[in-house]
Parts: structure tokens; C-alpha cells; sequence
């Protein structure tokens, strides 16, 4: 066979894989209608609350959870699971916050205190469980960690659905998406980071990171609870003046995209030092794995970062009249940004591989942590909305 002739043949065996829509099945399509359906619902129930930026965000949330079902196929049973375990309490509560200590379901598992509980105590479990697979090479522990972490995501979404809810039952003049202190700020970095995580777990069909992560999670958990008992954090409070905008709805969503899937490729980077030391060598990934979960985390956080920064400023003009004011939030999100841009311009720049960028994605948890917790202890400024 002449040269030509094998290249004709290499080319007829070769198939193109068909394009993203091709491999939508017809339950993709129907998550997506029914996404769509739920939103034009809520908006022509709700419209007339809302103002034309909120409409937008309603309309516009629809093909985006649509294209985040269609690319991680269990967010398509997650959300639909979410919203009747949601409603099911919102009728529990028949327009009385006083039902959450009369009704069995309310008081020790819907009501978002105690779905919340449920949620941080499974996060805990689930850290077990992993570890108990990766140190006893069991996939049975591996296997029952990642389920109590799915049970930990259903719940914790429930309880932050069921306390937008009742925030609206204190009062009207109160109701608000629960992103706007650090009580429920610490409850979104959890699910984010653990829904990230699961996407990996997934896509690279390797539990053995599981432990690592939910190692931050649970750390997350633990100020939780210790906040909530010692500043009773859990109680909904009305929003001050400079939180009353729509702009909360998206900026503090993709900042704390950015600060999970920070913390995600940090927990990955020290199981890359680990193995790279020859430190549970024969149970983790290959480094290529780990390397690779690495990148693909500290880009699309850098992305949702970068988009998170800009709403901040623009939020900012409305609220102070300005788009940077050198605040101590400000000050320490720009060093969080130039870090991680830093280490994506070595990345494709100079190769940055190994163990300088496992270390050095480590190092970014730390500062990353500083901007996100340590700013409200030690300084104070325009953002001091979460103080300890």
C-alpha cells in the first residue's frame, strides 16, 4: 500500500466526534425546558417585585444551570431534588416561621439551621470515609464518602433555599439572598468547593483526591459551627444600606468560585507533595492527574475572580461613588488576583510544572484565606460587613 493509500485509510477510520449539541440526549433537553419553564413561571409570578436587572438574572440563570446540567450530568437529579426538598419545607412552614419548632421535618431536618447541621455533620463524615478508603486502599470507603457528600450538597443547598425563604417570612423589608455574611458566606464556599471537587472526582474517575479536599471543607465547617455558637451567626439579620442591590446576587457568587476552586487546587497541590516525596506514592494520581486538576482549578477560578473583581468595582461606583477606593478588601483581592494571574502566566509562559507550582498554589491558600477571613478580624474598611 502506497503512502496515499494508507492516508485514505487512516482517514476513513478515523470519525469526528460529534458537537457538544449532538450529544445532548433527550432527558438534557428536558432538563433544559424545564429550567426554562420554572424561570418564565417564577417571572411572571414574581416579576413584579423585581426590578429589570433581577429579571435579567432570573432569565439568564436558566440556560446557565442549563449548560452546567448538560456538562455534569448529576446536577441534572441535584436540582430538581433541591427544589422539591425546598418547597416541601416552604409548605411545611405555611407562612409561620413558628412551624420550624412545631413540625417534625421543620425542626430536625428542613429548616435551614437544621439542614445546615445535617449538612456540616455529613461534611465531617464524609472527610472520614475518604480517608479511610485512601489509607486502607478500600473503594468501599471511597465510594461511601463520596455519597455523603453528594447528601452533604442536597442538604446544604435545601437549607440556603429554605433561608432565602425565611428571611422573607421575618419581612419583606428583610427577605434577601442568603450570600451576605460570613455565616452564609462560609456555607457557599463549602458547596462550591465540594461541587468542583465532585465534578473532578468524576471527570478524572478517581476518589483519591477526596480526602485532601474535603480536608478544607471540613476545616470550613468547623469555624462555622464555632461562629455560630459563639456569635449566634445563624440568625438573619436585614441587610445594611450598601447590600440592598442586585449586584450581591452575582458578585458574591463568582468570588467565592474563585476563593473554592482557589482552595480545591491548593488541597490538590499538597497531595501532589506527597506523592512527589514518595508519601502515599501508590494510592494517589498520577502527577499528571494532579497536576493537570491543578491548573484547570486555579483557571476557572482566576476566570470567575477576574469577573467578580470587575462587578465589585462597578458595584462600588453605585454604592461609594467610586470604582477603588485602596479599601482593605479591595487592597487584598488585587493581591490574590496578581498571585494567581502570576501563576497562570508561569504556567504557559515558562512551563511552570512540579513541585514550585504545587507549593506555590499552597502558599495562594494562605494569602487567599487572609483576603477572605483574615481581613475581617484584623483590618476593617468599607467591607466589614462580617466581623468576628
Amino acid at each position: 500500500m502506497d503512502i496515499s493509500s494508507a492516508s485514505q485509510a487512516q482517514g476513513a477510520a478515523y470519525i469526528r466526534p460529534p458537537g457538544f449539541f449532538k450529544r445532548l440526549t433527550a432527558i438534557d433537553w428536558l432538563f433544559g425546558a424545564g429550567l426554562l419553564a420554572a424561570a418564565l413561571y417564577a417571572l411572571s409570578r414574581f416579576g413584579a417585585y423585581m426590578d429589570i436587572y433581577e429579571r435579567a438574572i432570573l432569565v439568564l440563570a436558566a440556560p446557565t444551570f442549563a449548560f452546567v446540567g448538560w456538562t455534569f450530568k448529576p446536577v441534572r437529579w441535584l436540582m430538581p431534588l433541591v427544589a422539591l426538598l425546598a418547597l416541601w419545607a416552604v409548605q411545611l412552614y405555611g407562612g409561620s416561621l413558628d412551624a420550624a419548632n412545631q413540625k417534625f421535618f421543620l425542626k430536625y431536618m428542613l429548616s435551614s439551621q437544621s439542614a445546615i447541621l445535617w449538612m456540616s455533620a455529613l461534611f465531617v463524615f464524609s472527610t472520614v470515609f475518604y480517608w479511610l478508603g485512601l489509607l486502607t486502599r478500600s473503594p468501599f470507603g471511597g465510594s461511601v464518602g463520596s455519597k455523603l457528600c453528594w447528601a452533604a450538597v442536597v442538604l446544604g443547598f435545601t437549607g440556603m433555599m429554605v433561608r432565602w425563604y425565611e428571611s422573607y417570612l421575618i419581612g419583606t423589608d428583610v427577605g434577601h439572598i442568603p450570600v451576605s455574611n460570613l455565616y452564609e458566606v462560609f456555607i457557599l464556599f463549602s458547596m462550591i468547593t465540594a461541587m468542583f471537587y465532585l465534578y473532578y472526582e468524576q471527570r478524572y474517575q478517581t476518589r483519591q483526591l477526596g480526602p485532601f479536599v474535603l480536608l478544607v471543607i471540613s476545616a470550613a465547617v468547623g469555624f462555622l459551627l464555632w461562629y455560630t455558637v459563639a456569635r449566634d451567626a445563624a440568625e438573619i439579620q436585614p441587610l445594611v444600606p450598601a447590600l440592598q442591590s442586585w449586584w450581591m446576587k452575582i458578585h458574591v457568587p463568582a468570588n467565592f468560585i474563585g476563593y473554592g476552586t482557589f482552595a480545591l487546587a491548593a488541597m490538590v497541590g499538597s497531595a501532589y507533595l506527597l506523592k512527589s516525596h514518595g508519601i502515599l506514592a501508590d494510592r494517589l494520581p498520577s502527577l499528571e492527574v494532579l497536576d493537570d486538576v491543578m491548573y484547570k482549578a486555579i483557571s476557572v477560578g482566576f476566570a470567575f475572580f477576574t469577573v467578580a473583581t470587575i462587578l465589585g468595582a462597578l458595584w462600588a461606583a453605585e454604592a461609594w461613588g467610586g470604582y477603588w477606593s485602596w479599601d482593605p478588601k479591595e487592597t487584598w483581592a488585587l493581591i490574590v488576583w496578581l498571585n494567581y494571574a502570576a501563576w497562570l502566566h508561569m504556567r504557559l509562559m515558562s512551563g511552570l510544572r512540579g513541585r514550585a507550582a504545587a507549593w506555590w498554589a499552597l502558599i495562594g491558600l494562605v494569602v487567599t484565606t487572609f483576603a477572605f477571613l483574615g481581613v475581617n478580624m484584623f483590618l476593617s474598611g468599607l467591607h466589614s460587613y462580617g466581623k468576628l
